[in-house]
């Protein structure tokens, strides 16, 4: 596998230079043309016009790519995760994902755990991120955790683990911002000659150098983004099929992972092209523009329908040697598999397991659904309020009274608060303001306590407003708003099965 790796990290190199040569050559010919233009468009270009305005716009070029380097390095996973509108997950939010990226990272022999993600969207997926293995992020979709189970959801995992261990993260997250950052100047470039009046200039020139330096960078401007795109499709489709053979090794069942990429193809239903358009669609382990392309012209993954059967025929195995067989079974002498016989060599036939013991009956996806809106009502602070006639009261974040009607009983509810702490002693406030000064006195009648009513998740409010979720377990006697950052102290309450309701009077 180190071999498939170190021819990566190759091509890597080779298509990340040949980018910046291309941004390079745009550059130097934008710089040319705007040399020519600031010398009133000469109907005869001196070689020392050509070669100044070649270097100023070849350095601009030049710091415009270190500029976007630098921030595709040490920037670009949060610059995908944030226009994924990807949310950080913590173990408690959901045990079963936090469960299989552990045994994944384990598998993987990863130095540190992945990061997390929860991106709302309907549409099934997974992606991930990072520069390296140590800083690395695996995001998922709502729309995956509702429709796959557990061996199908381990796959997908694992399928993304393979990228942060064999470091294509590194390449993708770097060429990503770069194809963006491209993409964006050649629009700026375009824009500018429109709006900014590009021909203006050479109005009194048009058979002289003007117009033909004109049409050379409107050219260039519009091919540009088109030849960094192809370069940075080049490897992606290797990339995928190395990544399915690490999945299936790693899980040693590699039906979960065929079985989740004929859930993610089929349900299509929801696809919402406007969010993942541009840089982040090829970095979903299933293109979701894929069935909008042209014929697979651009297409950044191999066919769907390929990844399946080859892992369908892998013979109840699952080692490399036996991933590389099944690979040249489905397509022949299409593909060089240098990378991958070398790690197969180095390993050995490996035998699959068989599926979890875990159902698959209709209560269990129900199930799924309900702790998926569960856990987006609580990344937008909605307060959940269980109702003992067994309905589960949705309290947005901005309503601003003190209790809630139950839409089915009539039950008014009490929106938890959490309740200031009031000086009993005078002494000890006397004594306060003797030793710490007035403002420690404010302070100390300022703080919030709040009593925890359930074992499971709990929200309630602070005195500013801001809704505190609290999980199952959680090990401290306090927490902090983030709003108004202030300390509130928690106790234990009453029962679980004696509620805070009060039956209203018409019921």
């Amino acid at each position: 596998m180190w071999e498939a790796i170190a021819a990566n990290r190759r091509r890597s190199l080779l298509l990340i230079t040949l980018m910046g040569l291309i941004l390079l050559t745009f550059g130097a010919c934008l710089g040319i043309f705007a040399a020519v233009q600031l010398g009133g468009g000469q109907e005869t270009v001196s070689s020392n016009v050509i070669l100044t305005g070649g270097t100023f716009g070849t350095l601009a070029a030049l710091l415009i790519w270190v500029a976007l380097w630098l921030t595709a390095v040490f920037q670009g996973d949060r610059i995908l995760l944030r226009a994924a509108g990807a949310r950080e997950m913590s173990a408690l939010d959901d045990g079963r994902l936090g469960n299989v990226v552990d045994e994944m990272t384990i598998a993987a022999q990863l130095p540190r755990k992945p990061r997390v993600y929860l991106v709302e969207d309907p549409s099934p997926n997974a992606f991930a991120v990072g520069r390296k293995p140590e800083n690395a992020a695996v995001a998922v979709t709502s729309g995956l955790l509702r429709l796959l189970n557990r061996d199908e959801l381990q796959g997908v995992v694992a399928h993304e683990i393979a990228h942060i261990h064999n470091l294509d993260v590194r390449f993708m997250t770097m060429a990503s911002v770069l194809v963006a950052g491209v993409e964006l100047m050649s629009r700026g470039v375009l824009r500018g000659l429109v709006h900014g009046g590009g021909g203006r200039r050479t109005g009194g020139s048009r058979k002289g150098g003007g117009l033909p330096l004109l049409v050379i960078v409107v050219v260039f401007a519009i091919l540009a983004p088109v030849a960094v795109r192809l370069l940075y499709l080049a490897c992606s489709r290797w990339r995928e099929y190395l990544a399915d053979a690490c999945a299936a090794r790693f899980t040693r069942y590699p039906d979960g992972l065929a079985s989740a990429l004929e859930k993610i193809s089929v349900d299509t239903s929801s696809l919402r092209p406007e969010k993942t358009a541009g840089a982040l669609a090829p970095l979903y382990i299933i293109n979701p523009l894929e069935k909008l392309s042209l014929a697979g012209l651009f297409a950044t993954h191999p066919p769907t329908q390929n990844r399946i059967m080859i892992l369908r025929g892998m013979g109840g195995r699952a080692g490399y040697v036996d991933y590389e067989a099944a690979l040249r079974k489905v397509e022949g002498q299409k593909l060089r598999l240098t990378a991958l016989e070398a790690a197969a060599r180095a390993d050995e036939s490996v035998e699959a397991r068989g599926p979890s013991a875990e159902p698959e009956p209709r209560e269990k996806s129900i199930e799924r659904a309900q702790k998926v809106n569960d856990l987006l009502d609580r990344f937008a602070n909605y307060l959940i309020l269980p109702c003992a006639c067994g309905i589960r009261i949705k309290v947005p974040p901005n309503l601003e009274r003190d209790e809630i009607s139950c839409s089915r009983c009539d039950r008014v509810h009490v929106i938890p608060h959490a309740k200031r702490v009031q000086e009993a002693i005078a002494g000890v406030a006397v004594l306060g303001q003797a030793l710490a000064g007035a403002k420690a006195v404010e302070a100390k009648a300022a703080a919030l306590r709040y009593e925890r009513r359930e074992e499971g998740w709990e929200a309630f409010r602070c005195e500013c407003g801001q809704t505190i979720q609290l999980g199952p377990g959680f090990p401290l006697d306090y927490t902090v708003c983030v709003a108004c950052n202030r300390r509130i102290e928690l106790k234990a309450g009453r029962e679980k099965n004696d509620p805070e309701v009060v039956v209203n009077p018409s019921s």
